[in-house]
């Protein structure tokens, strides 16, 4: 049976805004978008849901997420002005302190505020990818979670790369049609440039999509430029040799193989005109983390040049380690308003931008990151045919009223607190305030216990 979804504003993103508009869905796809009139006369057996003061609009895509990390909230806050120590501090609590199932917890909890927040998709970095395709799967959410491989010591690259492999090839027997694997070279300064290879050879032959973090913080562009500084520190500390390229990161995995993946790249902050060219022509994509970013002290992406310059880009939370939230509404409106400040130090280098509007945010919070993560024809735009991805948000509360534009109501007054519905797939995952797929009680319990075991 077909069920009609109105609202006072249905944005289908592809499309103008319709005002007292509908959406017809039938199964997992989307089978009519319109006045609620016109769909009320084509469908009339159709069940109708009425969200009133509301926008319904393609469900947002979180391009960079890292949700096994969700038991760090707050756990490295005393660490964020020093990154390599964030990191250790990271790692130790991750693969020491933290067993399988807390990681499972962990990643469900993680999609759970997702789904709670109106994302609907996610490109997940895990290094235990199976428990986080187990928790994307349990609660609903569509996604690829790409499996994180390490190893800066060049004579463990075949070593690193076979292990890789094997886990790849676990991950593909519970692969769904919702959730995926892919595989994720950490970054530069932690996988060497053999096991680069090796990798970009492995995801075009076995057709897998691929992450990897880029330009992100002033010690990798120290490393990759000169070679020195405390990641450089760290590798000679291990008795690993490097030799700086004297290239950007970008650069570099052009050099290496990476960008004939048409990899999604998370952050590129350290980018200049070049290697925008070189992501915008390759077909790679951007995941831009401006909270993160910012959190972190590594400075400001340009978002506007990536825009103006046709790089494909969406909005990613990072983990809610360097975050400590995952909204993507919220994430739009700091990019945003993050955009229209001082430009970054490099930006004379890159394509002449105006700074981004309320509508270019929406696009990319939505179909931005849809194309982004290899999914667009399927989601992030409100069309017959398409998946039945999409959510309900409420434009009635006191900090949104009055409303002149509901795409500027939803950037600049609203955050993932106001959504009311999140589907996926036609399945509703969350409504009212209830996820209606996991234990959200059980889950939280055994998050309390992570927490003090971390703290113990």
């Amino acid at each position: 049976m077909k069920t009609i979804y109105c609202a006072r504003w249905v944005l289908p993103i592809s499309s103008a805004p319709v005002l007292e508009g509908a959406l017809a869905v039938d199964g997992t796809q989307i089978v009519a978008v319109g006045r609620r009139t016109e769909l009320a006369a084509r469908f009339p057996e159709a069940r109708f849901e009425d969200f009133g003061d509301a926008v319904i609009l393609p469900g947002l895509v979180n391009a960079h997420s890292h949700l096994e990390l969700t038991a760090l909230r707050g756990y490295l806050d005393a660490e964020e002005s020093d990154f390599p120590v964030w990191l250790r501090k990271l790692t130790i609590a991750r693969m020491e302190r933290m067993t399988p199932d807390d990681l499972y917890v962990s990643a469900a909890w993680g999609a759970c505020e997702a789904a709670r927040a109106g994302v609907t998709s996610v490109g997940d970095a895990s290094d235990s990818a199976r428990e986080s395709m187990k928790a994307l799967g349990a609660v609903g959410l569509r996604g690829t979670v790409y499996q994180e491989s390490f190893g800066p010591d060049p004579r463990l690259a075949e070593q690193n790369f076979q292990t890789l492999r094997s886990k790849v090839a676990a991950l593909k027997e519970i692969e769904t049609p919702l959730v995926q694997p892919g595989v994720s070279p950490h970054a530069p300064y932690t996988v060497c440039a053999a096991q680069l290879e090796l990798i970009a050879e492995f995801a075009i032959a076995s057709k897998l999509p691929v992450m990897m973090h880029a330009g992100e913080s002033a010690a990798e562009e120290l490393l990759m430029r000169e070679g020195r500084g405390p990641f450089a520190e760290g590798l000679a500390k291990r008795g690993i040799e490097w030799r700086a390229p004297g290239l950007s990161t970008v650069q570099y995995l052009l050099e290496h193989g990476i960008v004939a993946t048409r990899p999604l790249l998370a952050h590129c902050i350290n980018v200049d005109q070049k290697d925008l060219e070189i992501i915008r022509d390759s077909g790679a994509s951007v995941a831009h983390c401006p909270k993160s970013n910012a959190r972190l002290g590594h400075g400001q992406a340009p978002f506007a040049g990536f825009l103006a310059g046709g790089v494909t880009v969406g909005l990613g939370s990072d983990s809610v380690a360097s975050n400590n939230t995952c909204d993507i509404l919220e994430e739009a409106r700091f990019a945003t308003i993050l955009a229209r400040t001082t430009a970054p130090p490099n930006e004379g280098s890159h394509v002449n931008s105006d700074p981004p509007d309320a509508d270019a945010a929406l696009r990319t919070a939505t179909s931005g990151g849809a194309r982004a993560l290899g999914l667009a024809g399927k989601v992030g735009e409100l069309d017959p045919g398409l998946e039945a991805d999409f959510i309900a948000v409420s434009l009635s509360g006191t900090h949104q009223i009055p409303v002149y534009d509901p795409v500027s109501a939803l950037i600049f007054a609203s955050s993932g607190r106001d959504v009311r519905l999140t589907v996926v797939a036609g399945r509703e995952i969350y409504r009212d305030g209830q996820v209606l797929t996991v234990d959200e009680a059980g889950l939280r319990a055994r998050m309390n216990e992570i927490a003090r075991k971390l703290e113990g």
